[in-house]
C-alpha cells in the first residue's frame, strides 16, 4: 500500500448526533473530502433491499466498500455513517465516535420523522453505547475517541480538536 499524505477519518455514531454537521465542516476546515455512506449509496443504488420494519432500504455493504477502496487508498476522506464495523480496519487512522445526551438524542429523532421502535431503537442505541462498543471490537482502541456533541460549542470544540489531530497527522507522516 503506498503512503497515504493526508489521513482518513471515521465519524460514526448513532443517527442524529451531529455526525455531517462535523463532518461536513471539518471537510471546509481541512481540505479533506467528505463522504457520507447514505448519500453515497443513494446515488449509487448500493441497496440489498428494503427494510419494511424500519422504512429504509438495507446498504449492500460489500458494494460500498468496493465504491470506497480506491479513494480511500488515497487518503484524504473523512467518512460519516451510523455503523463502522462494515468499513476494513486499514481504511481509518482515526475513529471518532460522537454521543449526545438521550434527551436531546430523542428530540433530535423525533423531529426527522422518527417515530415508534426506529426512534426507540436509536435512542437504545445510544444508551447502550453500541456504536461505540462496535467501534472498539473492529479498530484499535488506541485510534477510537469518544467525542460529546451536545451543543454548539461541543461542535467547536470537536472541529478544533479534530483539525489540530489533522495538521499533526500531515506534519508528522510527509
Amino acid at each position: 500500500m503506498k503512503m497515504r499524505k493526508r489521513p482518513n477519518i471515521l465519524l460514526t455514531g448513532t443517527p442524529g448526533v451531529g455526525k455531517t454537521t462535523l463532518g461536513k465542516e471539518l471537510a471546509q476546515r481541512t481540505g479533506l473530502t467528505y463522504v457520507n455512506i447514505g448519500d453515497l449509496a443513494q446515488e449509487g443504488q448500493l441497496y440489498d433491499g428494503y427494510d419494511e420494519e424500519y422504512q429504509c432500504p438495507i446498504l449492500d455493504e460489500d458494494r460500498v466498500v468496493d465504491e470506497l477502496d480506491e479513494k480511500m487508498e488515497e487518503g484524504g476522506v473523512i467518512v460519516d455513517y451510523h455503523g463502522c464495523d462494515l468499513f476494513p480496519e486499514r481504511w481509518f487512522h482515526i475513529v471518532f465516535v460522537l454521543r449526545t445526551d438521550n434527551t436531546q438524542l430523542y428530540t433530535r429523532l423525533e423531529s426527522r420523522g422518527y417515530a415508534g421502535k426506529k426512534l426507540q431503537d436509536n435512542v437504545q442505541c445510544e444508551i447502550f453505547q453500541t456504536i461505540y462498543e462496535e467501534a472498539m471490537e473492529a479498530y484499535s482502541h488506541d485510534i477510537v475517541h469518544q467525542l460529546p456533541s451536545n451543543s454548539p460549542e461541543d461542535l467547536e470544540k470537536n472541529l478544533d480538536q479534530i483539525v489540530q489531530w489533522t495538521e499533526q497527522w500531515m506534519k508528522d507522516h510527509n
